[in-house]
C-alpha cells in the first residue's frame, strides 16, 4: 500500500514579497508549503482579506473558494493546486493525491525485484497462502531417489526384451539365413540407438520435471506435436500390449500346457481357427485379470517388477545354456522327412501314441496310397524318395550354422523343405491335403524387419519415470543407451 508524507512549513509573513511588518494579521495568518514526496513542492499562502484579524491565536483557514470565471477552485493542503492561478483546465485533472515516497533514487535492480515480487493479494491473504504452500510441501513425499540403474536401465532391459525374441527370433533367422538375420537385427537396433541419441539431446536440454516423453516432445516440438506423438504413442503401447497378451497365450498352449487346449481341430485346415479361439477366450482372461491389478493400484507392480525382470533374465540365460548343452549331447526331437520334405507329426502323433517306424510307415501308406494293397497306385514322390528322421534340434556341433547362412524365403502354402537332404526333383504338390508342412505366410525382408521391429522397443520407459529420477538429465541418456546396447549385443548373439 502507498505512504504517503505531508510536510507543512511555515513560513514568515516578511518571506511574502510585497508584505510589510504592519501587517500583524498576516502574519497569524499560515502560509505553508506542501510537498507531496521528494519531487513536487507547492508553495500556498492563503488569500489577504480586507478584514483584519485579531492579536489572538486563530485556526488557519485551510480551504478557501475563489470565484472567477465560474469555476470553483477548492485550495487545501491535500491537493496540489500550483496551477490553481492559471485559467485552464489543467488544474481539474492534476489532481496528486497519492505518490509513492522516493527520497532517493531506487536501485534498477531493486525495482526490478520489487516488481517481479508483485502480488496484488492482501498482506494477511499472501501470507495464508504462503502457509498453505509450506503446509503442501510438508505433506508432499519423499524427494525422487532413483538413480540410473534402478530408474532407467532396468526398466528399460525389462520392455525391450519382449515375447518376439523368444518366439519369432529362430523363424527369423530360418527364413532369413544367418547374415540377413544379423542384417535384420543391425537395422532395428541402429533405430533405436538415434532415437534414444536424438531423446536425449532433448532430456540434456533444460530441467526435465515429471511427464516424461510428452513433456520432454511437448518443450522442444510444442503442445500440437506433443499431444499427436502421445496419441501414437498410446496407440502403440496398447496393441503391444495385446501382442504380449497373444505371445504369452501361444507359449502357454503350444509349449507349457497343450492339453489346456478348450477348442480343438481334427484336421489341419482348422488347427488356426481353433487356436485363434483359444486365445480369444484365454486372451480375455488374462486382460481381466490385469485390469483389476491395475485397479487395485500400479504400486504392487512396480514393486514385483525386479521379480519379473529376474525371470526374464533367467530365461535369456537359459538360451545360452540350451545352446552349449545342445552342442555335446542333442535332445531328442525326432522330424520325419520324405525325401527333402517335412512331414507333418502331429497326425501321426494322434493316430498313434507311441508310433513304431512300422506303424508310421503304415501311415504314410495310407496317405498317399489308394489303398493298402502294395500293388496300389501311390504318389509319385512318395516312391521315389525314402522316408527318414532327423533331429529337430541337432545343435550346434551338426553344421546347422553353416547350413542357414543363406536365406529361404517361402511363399504361401509352399512345402518346407531340408536343402541339404537328397531328393527326387518333382512337382511340389497341388492339394494342402497331404500330410506335409506347409507354410501360412510368404515371408520376404522387409516383412521380417517388420515382425522384429518391436522385439527392439520400450526404450521410453526410463524417460516415463522423469519425476522419480534424482538426476533425469543425466540418467535418461546413460540408462537408455545402455540398454539399448546391452540388448542389442544379446540379440545379435541369440
Amino acid at each position: 500500500m502507498a505512504s504517503v508524507r505531508f510536510t507543512v512549513t511555515p513560513t514568515k509573513a516578511e518571506d511574502l514579497p510585497g508584505l510589510s511588518d504592519t501587517s500583524p494579521d498576516i502574519s497569524s495568518r499560515s502560509g505553508a508549503r506542501v510537498r507531496f514526496g521528494s519531487r513536487e513542492s507547492v508553495n500556498r499562502s492563503d488569500p489577504l482579506s480586507d478584514a483584519s484579524g485579531g492579536a489572538g491565536t486563530e485556526t488557519p483557514d485551510h480551504s478557501s473558494v475563489e470565484q472567477g470565471d465560474g469555476n470553483s477552485k477548492i485550495s487545501s493542503v491535500y491537493i496540489n493546486n500550483s496551477h490553481c492561478l492559471d485559467d485552464d483546465d489543467f488544474y481539474d485533472k492534476n489532481l496528486a493525491l497519492f505518490e509513492e515516497e522516493m527520497d532517493t533514487r531506487p536501485k534498477v535492480s531493486s525495482l526490478l525485484s520489487r516488481l517481479a515480487n508483485y502480488t496484488n493479494l492482501t498482506q494477511g491473504a499472501k501470507e495464508h497462502e504462503e502457509a498453505e504452500s509450506i503446509g503442501e510441501k510438508k505433506k508432499a513425499g519423499k524427494s525422487p531417489h532413483m538413480g540410473t540403474f534402478m530408474g532407467v536401465y532396468l526398466p528399460c532391459l525389462q520392455n525391450i526384451f519382449g515375447v518376439i525374441l523368444f518366439l519369432r527370433l529362430t523363424w527369423v533367422v530360418g527364413n532369413a539365413g544367418v547374415l540377413q538375420a544379423l542384417c535384420i537385427v543391425f537395422i532395428c537396433c541402429c533405430c533405436t540407438l538415434l532415437t534414444a541419441i536424438s531423446m536425449s539431446a532433448i532430456a540434456t536440454n533444460g530441467v526435465v520435471p515429471a511427464g516424461g516423453s510428452y513433456f520432454m516432445i511437448s518443450r522442444s516440438l510444442g503442445p500440437e506435436f506433443g499431444g499427436a506423438v502421445g496419441l501414437c504413442f498410446y496407440l502403440g503401447t496398447t496393441f503391444a500390449g495385446a501382442m504380449y497378451i497373444l505371445g504369452a497365450i501361444e507359449i502357454l498352449l503350444m509349449y507349457m500346457a497343450p492339453n489346456a487346449a478348450i477348442f480343438e481341430s481334427k484336421s489341419p485346415e482348422g488347427e488356426g481357427a481353433a487356436m485363434l479361439n483359444n486365445m480369444r477366450v484365454y486372451g480375455s482372461i488374462c486382460l481381466l485379470l490385469m485390469s483389476l491389478l491395475v485397479f487395485v493400484g500400479v504400486k504392487y507392480v512396480n514393486k514385483l517388477a525386479s521379480i519379473f525382470l529376474a525371470c526374464v533374465i533367467v530365461s535369456i540365460v537359459s538360451i545360452y545354456v540350451g545352446a552349449l548343452v545342445s552342442a555335446f549331447k542333442p535332445p531328442q526331437f525326432p522330424v520325419c522327412m520324405l525325401g527333402n520334405r517335412t512331414i507333418n507329426g502331429h497326425e501321426i502323433d494322434d493316430s498313434h501314441p507311441a508310433p513304431s517306424l512300422v506303424e508310421k510307415t503304415t501311415y504314410l501308406w495310407k496317405q498317399f496310397c489308394q489303398s493298402p494293397e502294395l500293388n496300389s497306385s501311390c504318389d509319385q514322390y512318395f516312391t521315389s524318395n525314402n522316408f527318414s528322421e532327423i533331429e529337430g534340434i541337432p545343435g550346434l556341433a551338426s553344421g546347422i550354422i553353416s547350413e542357414n547362412v543363406w536365406s529361404s524365403y517361402l511363399s504361401k502354402g509352399d512345402v518346407v523343405e531340408k536343402s541339404s537332404l537328397s531328393s527326387s526333383h518333382l512337382a511340389p504338390p497341388a492339394s494342402t491335403h497331404q500330410p506335409y508342412v506347409f507354410t501360412d505366410i510368404a515371408t520376404s525382408f522387409t516383412l521380417l524387419v517388420g515382425i522384429f521391429f518391436p522385439s527392439v522397443t520400450g526404450i521410453m520407459a526410463g524417460s516415463n519415470r522423469s519425476g522419480d529420477l534424482k538426476d533425469a538429465q543425466r540418467s535418461i541418456p546413460i540408462g537408455t543407451i545402455l540398454a539399448i546396447l546391452t540388448t542389442s549385443i544379446v540379440c545379435i548373439l541369440s
